[in-house]
């Protein structure tokens, strides 16, 4: 099988040694999050490929089902510096970058002083964003993109790694501002966070009502996940993935040359997308423990990666189909 060779050149034997380890420590940290989110495997799963490849994710789901509290968890799990901004609003940009403050020397000298918002922080939790005006959802897009700010005319560096994971709540709409397309663009997954099965309720009812409760230790730290982050980079990727990926993202376009894309997408994802679901990929093939991604990878994150990357037709709303329905058409189709 051929593969796609990476940038940086590594010593086979070095490399398995890196991911072994590399495999123990994410099997330490998927144990850590287990002692306080109970069930969610996927969610859970999700959300670390998500941080391993380096990425933002945009989580949603209904009240309760423990957003916050697995935000916080990856925080002292991963050994980061997390901070919480709720969304509101009234919520004004300085309230997330931070500001520029007069003050007065014993001179009396005036000058101005930046103190830094919550965004400088290395694991963002954004709450409830789509609560915030676009003014202040677009605040956060350079941060995303480019990890850094900049405030009056000068460049401040973000910590890193630095990840953003927001939430929404698909049901309340009422006062609330949809993400725009290009901010959607900047979010590696969305990740559907459903009610929890019968036996993790269960364990969640028992573990939260009595008198003590569990809480995660920190297993690795902020330098231990930059260097998961480069390794996955490193990963070779065999030419089929490489392929089944443009196949698939340029098949979710519309005037794609396939019935579904003809019939039900309104537009459709970009390049990004592509980046996307490769380095999701090799996250998820190590996260699994195997040291290439496969065509299976690519199937099973096509949905997280691609369906807040897509808009559908009339015709697909009429016949009563909605972007999970189209995507997973789709991949049976082309992959």
């Amino acid at each position: 099988m051929t593969m796609i060779k990476t940038e940086v050149a590594a010593d086979p034997k070095e490399m398995i040694a890196e991911a072994e380890r590399t495999l123990a420590e994410i099997a330490q940290v998927k144990s850590g999050i287990g002692t306080v989110i109970f069930g969610q495997e996927s969610v859970i799963e999700r959300t670390l490929v998500a941080l391993l490849a380096g990425g933002h994710a945009l989580l949603v789901g209904v009240p309760g089902l423990a957003k916050t509290k697995l935000v916080e968890t990856l925080g002292t799990v991963l050994g980061l510096d997390e901070r919480r901004i709720q969304f509101t609003p009234d919520l004004m940009p300085s309230d997330i970058l931070g500001s520029e403050i007069m003050e007065q020397d014993d001179h009396g000298k005036r000058y101005f002083r930046y103190v830094k918002g919550p965004v400088f922080a290395q694991l963002l939790m954004a709450d409830e964003i789509n609560r915030a005006s676009p003014r202040t959802q677009s605040a956060l897009l350079q941060a995303m993109q480019e990890y850094h700010v900049t405030i009056a005319g000068e460049r401040y560096d973000l910590p890193l790694p630095f990840h953003v994971l927001a939430t929404q709540n698909p049901l309340e709409q009422e006062g609330t501002y949809p993400l725009p397309e290009a901010q959607l663009d900047r979010f590696l997954m969305q990740i559907d966070i459903l009610y929890p099965e019968l036996d993790a309720e269960r364990q969640i009812l028992l573990a939260t009502t009595g008198t003590g409760e569990a809480r995660a230790v920190k297993v690795i730290d902020a330098e231990r996940l930059r260097a998961m982050q480069k390794l996955i980079r490193r990963m070779p990727v065999p030419e089929g993935v490489v392929d089944a990926i443009l196949t698939l993202v340029r098949a979710a376009r519309p005037g794609a040359d396939n019935d579904i894309a003809r019939k039900f997408i309104s537009w459709g994802p970009g390049p990004r997308a592509s980046q996307a679901l490769m380095l999701c990929a090799r996250a998820r093939a190590l996260y699994d423990g195997r040291l290439a991604p496969s065509v299976d990878d690519v199937k099973a994150l096509a949905e997280p990666v691609l369906q807040h990357r897509m808009a559908l037709t009339f015709a697909a709303r009429a016949d009563g189909m909605n972007v999970r329905d189209v995507i997973a058409n789709l991949t049976k189709a082309v992959l």
